[in-house]
């Protein structure tokens, strides 16, 4: 991960970048490149609540920016907000859930410190999937708790990883 010159906002705002990139603390940061096992789990989530969005009332989309009240721009790997939230190029208002799925370069230090971003910017649901190891973890709190499955609390919301591989295993064999 390389981290470019400070910038300012808007001129990250305006900039393309190919991957995108995250804005953080004034500086523009590159965001790791998902190896298979990553973009197939991504895939999977997005898929997953995408089939219910409907009957859940949410929107769900992937790789979104979003603009924290700190001024960082953060890109989850999947972002799932409520129906009613309102749809802009940048999205200014929290996630309902916030999925990041790990690749084999992140370090914990640097997700641990979108976990606080995310905690500080009042993310209820902060949920990160490693697709090597097959383990789940609900960062809600800022801790991270080991889950099979995600739920949301009075919802019907739910992601059950055990589910959800032997599914891309079926897809595979």
């Amino acid at each position: 991960m390389v981290a470019t010159a400070q910038i300012s906002l808007e001129q990250y705002l305006q900039t393309p970048y190919e991957p995108d990139a995250e804005y953080v603390r004034g500086e523009v940061q590159e965001r790791n490149m998902g190896e298979y096992e990553h973009n197939t789990v991504q895939w999977a989530i997005l898929s997953w609540f995408r089939q219910h969005d409907k009957t859940w009332q949410t929107r769900t989309i992937q790789e979104q920016r979003t603009r924290f009240a700190n001024g960082n721009v953060r890109i989850p790997d999947v972002s799932v907000w409520k129906r009613d939230v309102p749809v802009q190029p940048v999205f200014n208002q929290p996630q309902f859930i916030a999925v990041e799925v790990l690749s084999p370069e992140d370090r914990h230090s640097r997700v641990q410190e979108k976990i606080e971003d995310y905690c500080e910017f009042q993310v209820p649901n902060i949920w990160v999937v490693d697709p090597i190891k097959r383990l789940g973890w609900d960062c809600s709190d800022g801790n991270w708790t080991r889950k099979e499955r995600f739920e949301v609390a009075g919802s019907p919301i739910y992601l059950d990883l055990r589910d959800l591989f032997k599914e891309l295993d079926a897809a595979e064999s």
